[in-house]
C-alpha cells in the first residue's frame, strides 16, 4: 500500500465521507423499519425460530453469491474475525434481545438500545481502538435522554433484573462485534456477512429447539411481508451497508444509527399506523438529533479541521492490515 492510499484511510478514520454518511442514511432507515417488521414475524412465529429463519434465509442468499462469485472464504485470523462477528452479531445480540424484549417493557428496552453509541465507544476506549472523547461521552448522553423522554415513563412496576440484563447483553454484543469488525483482518462484507449469519441461524436454532419453542412456518400476509424485509432489506442489505461504513468510519460513529431508529419507528406509526406525535416525541427527536451531532458528526468535524499530516508509513502499523481498496468491497 503506498502513502496516499494509508493517507486515505487515515482520513476516512477521522470522519464520514458522503459516500458513508449516504450508507449511513440507508442503514438508518433500513434498521427503524426493522421494529415493526420483528413485530409482524414474533406475533406468529417464536423469538429464537422466527431470527433463526430470518439469518439462514439471508445467509444462504449470500453464500450463494459468494460461491457464484468464486471469493475466496477467510483463513486464519480473518476467519476468527469472522466467526466471532457472526456469533457476537447473530447469535448472541439477537439472542440476547428477543429474549429480553419479551419480558421488559418496549420503552425501557429502546432506552437500553440507545446505550449502544456509548458502549461502543467505550469498548473502542479499553481496546485502544479510539482515543477517550468528552464530545461523544456527552453525545452518547444526549441521545439516551432523548430516547428517554421520547418513550416516558413506560412502567411504574419493579423490573425484573435479569431481563434487563439481557438486553444490556445484547448492547454489549452488538458493541464487541464492531470491535472485533475493526480489530481483525478486513474481510470483505458479502463474504463476512454470508458466513456470520449462517454461523449465528445455526446457533439460534440450537437456541430454538433446546428451549422447546414451536417450529411453525410462516402464515399470514404480515407475516411473509415481515419476514421478507428481515431477509433481504433488514439483514443482506442492512449488515453489507454496516460493514461498508464501519470500514470508512469509526466504530462509535457508526454505532449512532442504533439511536436514530426509534425516529424512523415513529415516523413509520405516524404515517402508516395513525399515531399521535406529542409533545415528548418532538423534544425526545430533538435531543436524540442533537446528541449524533455532537457524538460523531461534530467531533468529526473538529478533527478534521485540527489533523495532523499523516505519518509515514513505518509509523502507522495499525494501517497495514487494512487493504487499499477495502471501502470498494463488495
Amino acid at each position: 500500500m503506498d502513502g496516499e492510499a494509508r493517507a486515505a484511510g487515515a482520513t476516512q478514520q477521522l470522519g464520514p465521507d458522503r459516500a458513508a454518511l449516504t450508507g449511513f442514511g440507508v442503514l438508518v432507515l433500513v434498521g427503524g423499519l426493522n421494529f415493526p417488521a420483528v413485530k409482524a414475524t414474533v406475533e406468529s412465529l417464536a423469538p429464537m425460530w422466527s431470527a433463526g429463519l430470518r439469518f439462514a434465509a439471508a445467509g444462504l442468499i449470500l453464500l450463494a453469491v459468494v460461491l457464484v462469485r468464486r471469493h475466496p472464504l477467510p483463513r486464519g485470523r480473518a476467519l476468527v474475525g469472522t466467526l466471532a462477528f457472526g456469533v457476537l452479531s447473530f447469535a448472541g445480540a439477537y439472542a440476547f434481545a428477543y429474549w429480553g424484549i419479551q419480558r421488559v417493557p418496549a420503552g425501557v428496552a429502546s432506552v437500553l438500545f440507545a446505550s449502544v453509541p456509548l458502549v461502543t465507544f467505550l469498548a473502542a476506549v479499553a481496546h485502544r481502538l479510539e482515543p477517550f472523547r468528552w464530545l461523544t461521552l456527552v453525545g452518547a448522553v444526549l441521545a439516551i435522554g432523548g430516547i428517554a423522554v421520547m418513550v416516558g415513563d413506560p412502567a411504574a412496576d419493579a423490573l425484573p433484573v435479569l431481563p434487563l440484563l439481557a438486553v444490556v447483553a445484547a448492547a454489549i454484543c452488538i458493541a464487541e462485534a464492531a470491535i472485533v469488525a475493526k480489530r481483525f483482518p478486513p474481510v470483505p462484507p458479502l463474504t463476512m456477512n454470508a458466513v456470520g449469519m449462517t454461523v449465528g441461524a445455526a446457533i439460534l436454532f440450537g437456541f430454538s429447539f433446546v428451549g422447546g419453542e414451536t417450529h411453525e412456518a410462516p402464515r399470514g400476509v404480515a407475516t411473509w411481508l415481515g419476514l421478507a424485509h428481515l431477509v433481504l432489506l433488514g439483514s443482506i442489505v442492512l449488515f453489507i451497508t454496516y460493514l461498508f461504513v464501519l470500514r470508512r468510519w469509526t466504530a462509535s460513529g457508526t454505532s449512532y444509527m442504533f439511536v436514530l431508529f426509534p425516529l424512523v419507528a415513529v415516523a413509520f406509526g405516524v404515517l402508516f399506523q395513525g399515531e399521535r406525535i406529542t409533545g415528548g416525541l418532538i423534544v425526545g427527536g430533538a435531543l436524540v438529533l442533537a446528541g449524533v451531532y455532537v457524538g460523531a458528526l461534530l467531533r468529526a468535524e473538529k478533527e478534521e479541521a485540527e489533523a495532523p499530516e499523516p505519518a509515514a508509513d513505518e509509523d502507522r502499523p495499525e494501517l497495514a492490515a487494512v487493504p487499499a481498496d477495502c471501502v470498494r468491497c463488495p
